[in-house]
């Protein structure tokens, strides 16, 4: 695929993203470098609510299931192989509940490592479609399909996060980012001034809170669209 236009990458203004994540995120184009830099973000917030649903709202399951308790375990030790080959187990042979939540965190630390395609398969595992954690899960799937260079079906992959996070406003503006980046990467500036639009008019505070000139990257898109 051709480089597209160069372009100064935007900052979030979140702090506290891990150094090797953003070192992994430095090996990718411009524009995808922005559209993983999202992906650590959602990323975040999904952890977050699995450890709320699966701990809090649940906290029969790990009594009921020691294998998924033993990963979670390693997990919060750093054990990061460890869980992630136990985690990988329960997903392909655990029954339907901890199956599902490990395939989930399975793909979170494949995605990690940098291991897209394996990331990619264990988050299509992942069914449920909440607007907080099973939107995040779709908005993965469409990150490791951007590193696998496969955009159209990235582009799907984030507009199914779009409408299952549901106008969600902490979680939705990241998703229309990511999938304008896609469309910028594909050439595609139309779409991709569509998307910003839709940014702008539902979410105005979003540019300004992450030190995003909306407005600048609206007026080029449509220039190069050849509005």
């Amino acid at each position: 695929m051709s480089k597209k236009q160069q372009e100064a990458p935007e900052t979030t203004g979140i702090d506290g993203l891990n150094d090797s994540l953003t070192a992994m995120t430095q090996k990718v184009q411009d524009n995808r470098k922005t559209i993983v830099t999202w992906s650590l973000v959602v990323i975040a917030i999904v952890v977050l609510a699995l450890a709320y649903v699966y701990f809090f709202r649940n906290p029969g399951m790990q009594k009921h299931n020691d294998n998924i308790g033993s990963a979670d375990l390693q997990l919060a030790l750093s054990n990061d192989s460890i869980a992630l080959k136990q985690y990988m187990d329960i997903a392909d042979n655990g029954s339907y509940e901890p199956a599902n939540r490990a395939a989930l965190e399975s793909a979170i630390i494949l995605y990690r490592e940098g291991k897209y395609e394996e990331a990619l398969k264990y988050a299509e595992k992942y069914s449920t479609r909440d607007e907080i954690i099973g939107a995040g899960a779709l908005s993965l799937k469409g990150d490791c399909l951007v590193n696998l260079d496969r955009l159209s079906d990235a582009v799907s992959a984030y507009k199914d996060a779009i409408r299952t996070s549901n106008n969600n406003p902490a979680y939705t503006p990241y998703f229309i980012m990511k999938l304008a980046r896609v469309y910028r990467e594909q050439g595609n500036f139309a779409d991709e001034a569509k998307q910003l639009q839709e940014l702008k008019n539902n979410y105005p505070l979003y540019g300004q809170q992450h030190s995003i000139d909306i407005d600048k990257l609206l007026d080029r898109a449509r220039v190069q669209a050849g509005k």
